[in-house]
């Protein structure tokens, strides 16, 4: 009744008009029941780049799924970036599976920074630590993009800069400050991979982003490098833990965050 007196109003103050524009902004509640019934592959094809990537590329993607014995519509990933490299790994598993294995390797096409963290706004930086896919963006200013939860509670511990910056993306285009870019053709297939996964029921898509291979030949080396930035090397040291449970085992990792932004790593 209430609903009802107060639409009376707004016809009263402004005419129909006014009304029939509210109903049609407003959805009903059995709109929002049909938007809910709707998978993420379909929600994801109401976008016409999502349709076009579908076009080019998905023949190819399910190609190499079966040549994995995998499927795009019972599919798990998970992502690994190493900086100095300049790669992107896409590691993938069946949802029933406990570890993932390797499915393909992307050049990552351009940086900005250097090897290190990403501790404010405006440091040109592309984050290291462990993170995983918040935004899917079909209609991104670079093609097609996937949203990286930085700044984490380990970023946040780790600095007192008032702006930590955001905004990181894996995305289209060969321009980057900050970001992960990888082409539009490459990104068509990083982000179908991705919607694949979420249509599977994978709620959180995991990204661990690296320095570098973090072997110990190359921690040797790094160490001799960058010997004068005691708190790079304490970070790196950290996050090696997490680079060879990963390497070791293969299994996604249990990331917690201590009191001073260390990261620890469960079973």
């Amino acid at each position: 009744m209430i609903q009802i007196t107060a639409l009376m109003r707004v016809v009263h103050l402004f005419g129909v008009w006014a009304l029939a524009a509210i109903l049609a902004i407003t959805p009903t509640s059995a709109h929002a029941e049909r938007e809910a019934d709707i998978d993420f592959l379909t929600q994801q094809k109401q976008y016409a780049r999502v349709r076009g990537a579908l076009l080019r590329r998905a023949n190819s993607l399910d190609h190499r799924l079966a040549a994995h014995g995998l499927k795009n519509t019972s599919l798990n990933i998970l992502i690994v970036a190493y900086k100095s490299e300049a790669v992107l790994d896409i590691y993938a598993k069946g949802p029933d599976k406990a570890s993932y294995g390797k499915l393909a390797s992307y050049p990552i096409c351009a940086a900005s920074g250097k090897l290190g963290p990403k501790r404010r706004r405006g440091d040109r930086q592309v984050p290291e630590g462990f993170y995983r896919i918040d935004r899917f963006n079909p209609a991104s200013n670079f093609h097609l993009s996937l949203g990286i939860d930085y700044p984490n509670s380990a970023d946040r511990l780790k600095t007192h800069a008032a702006d930590l910056g955001g905004d990181i993306f894996i995305h289209g285009s060969c321009v980057t400050v900050g970001c992960l870019p990888m082409t539009d053709a490459v990104i068509e297939e990083i982000y179908l991979y991705a919607v694949y996964a979420r249509n599977s029921g994978q709620k959180t898509i995991p990204v661990y982003i690296f320095p570098f291979r973090m072997t110990q030949e190359n921690m040797e080396k790094y160490e001799a490098i960058y010997r004068r930035q005691p708190e790079v090397l304490d970070f790196w040291q950290n996050i090696k833990k997490g680079y060879d449970k990963f390497i070791d085992n293969g299994i996604s990792l249990t990331v917690n965050v201590i009191k001073n932004g260390d990261y620890g790593f469960g079973p």
